[in-house]
């Protein structure tokens, strides 16, 4: 776990989710307010207390597995959106009983800021689960009780008046976001305003593309890059690509949002080195239209730069719809001679007949895959088993978010091929990466 992403001490996690468990939470608060200078301004910290609906009668209906399962699944969510969001500053998440989750920050951040963010965890959250006993699909409603943390407020207290607000939204009917002061920020951006924001921001080509550089493990050479975006908010602040995929659903330019990052990215891409791959992103919008791989060909070979060396990635979400469609789709871009990746391998549940019907060149390890390998036995042996399964399956293996030597040093000696992470590079601007490649 970075320094700059999240944080860890000798973290103990929470068995189930893999979260950091209270304990740890208490010792981090603990240390952030005792390490911060007391000849400056109060420490910084905001947290926000997620508490999960409709886990009982998941419970009832599907059977314990499945609400486990769900729990696990909110859990990777929580993760991914502060990874996303808090990318640069100090943060935790932990589960705190059952279905109650805790999420601090340390980091100078609005009222507004944090309300917004607490807005975009709740629709995540909030969209469709897969069953993974089979049948409909699970939902699950958070209520989300957001504070800013004193000098003066250990765990305790904190979980104290966030309960306090949980248990008062719980009461008022359809509030979902709750100050412990009782009053909700007013000012800001509702999602209404930033999908017209979007927009506008889309049309003046204000959506910034970073490149996550990615590295063989043999020799340590950089092999290509991963492009995401980023939407700097003149109000909000910085948005990462999850949360701006969720403000284009609802004004329903996703696709839009897509191929606009993708023709950045190919632009920027056209100058690399010829040995140099590019990773990008597709959505559901994108498979859903039967053009698409057409389309995608068309745009890269207007801009000049070579369909071999393009891996488009997918998510376990975008699979869940017309997998026969999805299926036709994908075949259609590997006439193309374009990678397929699967993205996030191991965040939820995923089918294993994907990658047996699908045409899937390589799997990515999501970050929750290596958090635990130095120090837990059965952690590494999942890692092992996925290793096996995919040299079975012949899928190259990507793994994310390598964050310390050790890891890299694991990974490397167990057979894996291919690695990014903040231990070798932060996701950079285009420039910055174009300079770093031609180094």
């Amino acid at each position: 776990m970075a320094t700059m992403a999240h944080v860890t001490t000798d973290e103990s996690r929470d068995s189930l989710t893999g979260l950091a468990d209270g304990a740890t939470a208490r010792a981090l608060i603990d240390r952030w307010q005792q390490d911060w200078p007391r000849d400056t301004i109060a420490c910084p910290i905001h947290a926000m207390l997620i508490s999960l609906g409709r886990i009982d009668t998941v419970n009832v209906a599907f059977g314990e597995s499945a609400g486990d399962g769900a729990l696990v699944e909110v859990a990777q969510r929580i993760r991914h959106f502060a990874v996303d969001e808090l990318e640069s500053t100090a943060w935790l998440a932990a589960r705190i009983s059952g279905s109650t989750f805790l999420l601090v920050s340390r980091q100078q951040c609005s009222r507004e800021r944090w309300q917004w963010l607490a807005e975009a965890l709740a629709d995540a959250i909030a969209m469709p689960i897969a069953n993974p006993e089979g049948g409909a699909s699970l939902r699950m409603w958070p209520r989300i009780s957001l504070m800013r943390v004193t000098q003066n407020d250990g765990l305790d207290r904190i979980l104290d008046r966030l309960s306090e607000v949980s248990a008062r939204m719980r009461v008022s009917q359809g509030q979902r976001i709750d100050w412990s002061t009782g009053e909700v920020a007013r000012s800001g951006r509702s999602f209404r305003q930033l999908e017209a924001d979007l927009l506008a921001a889309i049309d003046n080509d204000e959506i910034e593309i970073v490149f996550q550089p990615q590295y063989a493990l043999e020799d340590d050479a950089m092999i290509g890059a991963e492009a995401l975006a980023r939407w700097h908010h003149p109000e909000i602040g910085r948005i990462g690509a999850s949360t701006l995929f969720q403000i284009a659903e609802r004004a329903d330019h996703t696709a839009q949002l897509s191929r606009h990052i993708a023709q950045r990215a190919l632009e920027q891409a056209v100058h690399w080195p010829p040995e140099l791959r590019l990773s990008l992103n597709i959505t559901p919008a994108d498979l859903a239209a039967e053009s698409f791989a057409m389309e995608f060909a068309r745009l890269a070979e207007r801009i000049g730069f070579p369909l071999s060396r393009i891996t488009l990635e997918i998510i376990e979400q975008v699979l869940l719809g017309d997998l026969d469609r999805v299926g036709h789709v994908l075949d259609q871009l590997k006439v193309f001679d374009i990678r397929i990746a699967l993205d996030d391998f191991g965040a939820g549940f995923c089918n294993f007949r994907y990658l047996k019907i699908l045409p899937i060149d390589c799997i990515k390890l999501d970050r929750s895959m290596i958090d635990g390998v130095l120090e837990d036995e059965r952690d590494l042996a999942v890692f092992r088993a996925i290793l096996a399964m995919a040299r079975a399956l012949d899928l190259a293996v990507v793994v994310e978010g390598v964050e310390q030597e050790a890891q890299r040093a694991l990974i490397a000696a167990e057979g894996c091929a291919y690695y990014q992470g903040f231990l070798r590079s932060e996701p950079m601007a285009a420039d910055d990466f174009l300079a770093l490649a031609k180094a």
